[in-house]
């Protein structure tokens, strides 16, 4: 993909989409409502084409191309690369790199380091030369931007581990972490879940420091190949950087004298840890980078390829390849079939399709197939908590998460099944398991109670992303909606949540949008929850917000915000070419604030109907979620088809659907 954004901090964000950027020229020649009505029938129509015959939905969920780079590390690491695996992500590798040379971590965002190391050296392992001239402007532009050595320490573990980089040269991260208790800093349940997947297994390839030989030198990605990783000061000793780095190099000093049995028992401890928390597919919580390092570690102990842990790890990692159809092959640091599930269900109910439609009855009862009911990690910090929720991924039951519970009792509850009871039942445990799950501030984090320390972010080694899962305002909002459709508006818990997310707004009027791009994400996700919990659209805090978006509005109708605006909040906070999903939150801001006859939703909704392909859908190849804000960024691909509708249909028939049309169960 080509860059359509200048990367540079003092770029100016651009206001909107021209019309010839989109795929429809079909005029709203029958006024915004009939528009609207006609759009949301095929947009119903077709999302109900693309459910799964067990019920689920499940769009790609795109990232960037190290996943890619990194499945083939580490078949070439166990020796179980073949030809036609690495000319299939070579295709996928080659046809997303920019015309700089560069590949970038989202559509239309700057050439990111670690992202063009990691994507070259796919291409070598798919048989690209050094000197083909792609690859030469690829590594040009490395070398430039300090080569190898300025890169994140994740790409670096990779190429150490086939001698392109000294392991010595990297943050030591000893096993023994795995004793630290539970009340002491840097234990292992300080890291957020998906960072502590990661971390374990890597306490143990740390430790073991293996090279397998390398297929080709990289010299050409040095600065100075005789000189690969010139020494770097430290900071002040009384900075946390420099504190941390000073404990650092004196880690590195212990590995020479930790006794051997106890180094070798804090592995084994490490291994049975990570055996533990393998799922029923064979994969560990769904995603995809701690699966790779989990085969890595548990390999590096002694685990054959065909010992039913890694046969079956492996296996699930296959699970992860999108094919395309020129035959290239992506793969997905996740799958996100439950997510996608409830969202598309609330969507196609808020359309107007009937309740007891039997797509959304077999939608529900797969959902509710999902439910997870044994404790998992989150009962470390709440071991007295009853489980009952709902994870991302198809298979994750240590880790169920605190917004998918909240989005997926939404959705059954909007469901006339054939069993109401059950579905009493469940979203009575949701609810009592979200409502455990609380923070102290009144809030909610995704996956766990507290998770704030200040340490982890501060080690040398966690420089990939954020690494803990401190509340946010989008979680803690669609909590607090459905706690408010359950009747419970008014109980001590759901005010507190209230009076935190009041308190979060920013003095624009937005709200910062922790796992969806940014502002607009987290405005959307707040003002519905707000309103429906009781809070007038007359609040303040509720006008404030209605004037930001309305500001942000792109000149086209629609809104956008681009992945910048994590960095460079104001140049970029609601700022971006209009998308359909960020179009479609703020027009669920707008709705639920009372807007609908306003001059904001009505071009609004016009984009919307605009932009739709005769087919139904729209088309988005900017990324709007968010995995690590900047670091990581995610294009889900239904978010196109079922935010859009739901924005629509809410339009069309008014406010969300209402719950007492149905009754508590059906």
């Amino acid at each position: 993909m080509t860059a359509t954004t200048d990367g540079s901090a003092g770029a100016v964000p651009p206001r909107a989409a021209s019309a010839s950027d989109t795929d429809s020229t079909t005029p709203v020649a029958a006024g915004v409502h009939d528009a609207a009505a006609r759009a949301t029938r095929r947009a119903t129509d077709f999302l109900l084409s693309r459910q799964d015959a067990a019920g689920w939905w499940k769009g790609d969920l795109e990232t960037n191309v190290t996943m890619d780079a990194e499945d083939l590390l580490l078949r070439q690491f166990l020796g179980i690369l073949d030809e036609s695996t690495a000319h299939a992500a070579g295709l996928f590798v080659r046809g997303e790199q920019r015309e700089d040379g560069t590949w970038a971590s989202f559509y239309g965002g700057p050439g990111d380091l670690s992202t063009t190391i990691e994507g070259y050296v796919a291409l070598r392992l798919a048989g690209d030369e050094p000197d083909a001239p792609h690859m030469a402007k690829a590594s040009a532009w490395i070398r430039e931007q300090g080569g190898v050595a300025a890169s994140r320490v994740f790409t670096r573990i990779w190429l150490a581990l086939f001698g392109w980089w000294k392991w010595e040269d990297l943050p030591e991260l000893p096993p023994e972490l795995i004793y630290f208790p539970k009340w002491m800093p840097l234990n292992i349940y300080d890291f957020g879940c998906w960072a502590r997947q990661t971390i374990v297994p890597l306490t143990i390839v740390s430790a073991k420091r293996p090279v397998r030989p390398a297929p080709f030198a990289l010299d050409e990605l040095h600065q100075d190949a005789n000189n690969p990783n010139p020494p770097k000061p430290f900071a002040p000793a009384a900075s946390w950087d420099g504190a941390f780095q000073r404990l650092d190099r004196a880690l590195h000093q212990a590995r020479k004298v930790i006794p051997r049995r106890l180094r070798k028992a804090a592995m084994n401890s490490a291994a049975r840890w990570i055996i533990e928390r393998q799922e029923n597919d064979g994969c560990w919580g769904g995603i995809q980078p701690p699966a790779v390092y989990s085969v890595i570690a548990l390999y590096l102990l002694g685990y054959d390829l065909q010992h039913p842990v890694l046969r079956e790890g492996l296996a699930s990692l296959d699970r992860f390849a999108v094919w395309r159809e020129d035959g290239a092959r992506m793969i997905e640091a996740c799958q996100s079939p439950v997510w996608d599930t409830c969202l598309a269900t609330i969507a196609l109910v808020d359309a107007g399709l009937p309740v007891d439609h039997p797509q959304l009855v077999k939608a529900a009862d797969w959902m509710l197939g999902e439910e997870i009911v044994r404790p998992g990690d989150w009962a470390v910090r709440r071991p007295q908590l009853p489980p009952g929720g709902w994870a991302f991924e198809f298979h994750n039951d240590n880790y169920p998460d605190i917004d998918d519970t909240a989005e997926v009792a939404l959705a059954l509850r909007r469901v006339k099944h054939h069993d109401p009871e059950r579905v009493d039942k469940a979203i009575g445990r949701a609810v009592r398991w979200n409502l455990g799950m609380q923070s102290k501030n009144g809030a909610w984090g995704a996956f766990d109670v507290d998770n704030t320390s200040p340490f982890p972010n501060r080690l040398p080694f966690c420089d990939f992303g954020e690494v803990i899962d401190p509340p946010s305002a989008d979680v803690t909002a669609h909590v607090v909606e459905m706690l408010a459709v359950e009747g419970l508006s008014h109980d001590p818990r759901t005010r507190r949540g209230i009076e935190w997310l009041l308190a979060e707004q920013e003095p624009d009027g937005s709200w910062f949008g922790r796992w969806g791009v940014n502002y607009i994400y987290g405005t959307g996700s707040v003002v519905p929850a707000l309103t429906a919990a009781g809070i007038p659209g007359s609040h303040p805090a509720i006008r404030r917000a209605v004037a930001w978006l309305e500001k942000v509005q792109n000149d086209d109708g629609g809104w956008g915000e681009d992945l910048r605006s994590y960095k460079y909040v104001k140049e970029w906070s609601g700022r971006g070419a209009s998308t359909a999903s960020q179009t479609a939150w703020a027009l669920m801001a707008l709705l639920a604030a009372g807007e609908r006859d306003s001059k904001a939703v009505e071009r609004g909704i016009e984009w919307l109907a605009a932009t739709q392909r005769e087919d139904g859908s729209w088309d988005e190849p900017y990324f709007t979620g968010t995995g690590f804000p900047w670091d990581f960024s995610i294009n889900y691909h239904l978010y196109r088809q079922v935010f859009p509708l739901t924005a629509l249909g809410r339009y069309v028939h008014g406010e969300p659907f209402a719950v007492t049309s149905v009754g508590k169960g059906g």
